[in-house]
């Protein structure tokens, strides 16, 4: 390490102040800190002694999103295997499953970097390490085979729309990754939702996922009656569970979501508040909902009702299916657009949860709500945040009166 320290030294008098490569600095500086830890000290205050710095703090969310990673991979094997009538084992299907992965992985961040550096040499700053975690996001969020052109494109457009034209980390308003998805789903929506693009497979072959089922049944129905009628997949509770259903790459396996929840939590980066009323919201609206849709099959509400599969999904159901714990794990609790008061935190994810199934259930057009939930709750944060200050000082001066 002391040769590479070397070359970053001698490389570094050419990106100095004043040089004719200076406006490469950030390039310079974003290589340097892969490599090395930063050697600048805090010249005012306040300070704060803390070894949990934001390069850090990306790190550790990566390795939560790691074993996603390794899953999603197996998960395209796997259902791969299945459509094929083939049988290739864990590791075969892992490898196979990387080969869709890797190719989307490396556009992401291709798109990421550029933008990033790019706005970095514009604006004479740092290259910060957010794009990193938002380039991970990303491609977890994508079905296998999208095109790379446009994970290049809607990269892009999250990095500069969600966040670069804000200002860059810590003054953008929408999550840059969700940005993304949003733009995909709109932009390029034959690629990005459907029934056959989620599992890679022959041509023809059908991957419907778990949400698009009663989204789109063949006439009205429980969900759980046309989950336990679909004779494609396995769409049992357990089997929705460890996620050997199709969907985004990262969405599926429930487990390695909680494990990277509880390892968030406990290195006190992710709000457990936010993912547990996020919850809370869900069973709440999934409760009333399935109350709705029984007064409406009974007769009750028939004259200005309708009969929807949608309204049928239980709690567990909800949580199970689709990228809500994934969207709520990693994508609702990121600090920058979420709440940053405790009581905002529990009002924040709550109404997430609220309009996730809000939006999956009224409507089928788009059965995944969770992404539009976060992004809509990102604009009201900080407008949560202010009422509960400005409560809390009505309270306080109360007291003193």
């Amino acid at each position: 390490m002391d040769f590479l320290r070397k070359i970053f030294e001698e490389t570094g008098k050419f990106v100095e102040k004043g040089k004719p490569l200076s406006w490469a600095y950030p390039v310079w500086e974003a290589a340097d800190t892969i490599f090395f830890s930063t050697n600048k000290q805090t010249s005012k205050g306040p300070h704060i002694r803390d070894n949990m710095d934001i390069k850090r703090t990306m790190f550790f969310v990566v390795i939560a999103l790691i074993p996603c990673y390794i899953f999603g991979a197996y998960n395209i094997g796997y259902l791969n295997a299945l459509a094929m009538e083939i049988e290739r084992g864990i590791v075969g299907n892992t490898i196979f499953g990387f080969t869709y992965v890797i190719p989307i992985l490396i556009a992401t961040f291709v798109a990421g970097a550029i933008c990033e550096l790019t706005f970095a040499i514009i604006r004479k700053h740092e290259v910060n390490e957010g794009f990193l975690v938002s380039c991970a996001l990303i491609p977890l969020t994508m079905p296998p085979d999208v095109p790379l052109w446009q994970v290049f494109i809607g990269t892009s457009f999250g990095i500069i729309i969600g966040k670069e034209i804000f200002g860059g980390v810590g003054t953008n308003i929408f999550n840059p990754a969700l940005t993304s998805r949003a733009f995909m789903y709109f932009a390029f929506p034959t690629k990005i939702s459907g029934d056959k693009v989620w599992a890679v497979g022959p041509d023809g072959y059908s991957g419907a996922t778990a949400l698009a089922i009663p989204a789109n049944p063949v006439e009205y129905d429980t969900a759980s009656n046309l989950f336990s009628a679909n004779t494609q997949f396995d769409y049992s509770t357990l089997n929705m569970f460890w996620g050997l259903i199709p969907g985004s790459i990262g969405e599926t396996n429930k487990l390695l979501i909680l494990l990277g929840a509880f390892f968030l939590i406990y290195c006190g980066i992710a709000s457990w508040r936010i993912m547990v009323s996020s919850v809370l919201g869900l069973v709440f609206t999934a409760l009333l909902f399935n109350l709705l849709n029984y007064l409406t099959v009974d007769g009750i509400l028939q004259a200005g009702g309708f009969p929807n599969a949608m309204l049928t999904i239980t709690p567990l159901q909800h949580i199970l299916i689709g990228s809500f714990l994934f969207g709520t794990v990693f994508m609702a609790t990121e600090p920058v657009t979420s709440s940053h008061t405790n009581t905002g935190r529990w009002i924040y994810g709550f109404l997430i949860g609220v309009l996730t199934v809000i939006i999956r259930s009224i409507n089928p057009a788009y059965p995944e709500g969770v992404f539009l939930a976060i992004l809509i709750m990102n604009m009201f944060a900080p407008l949560i945040d202010y009422y509960v200050v400005q409560a809390n000082i009505k309270m306080r001066l109360a007291r003193n009166v």
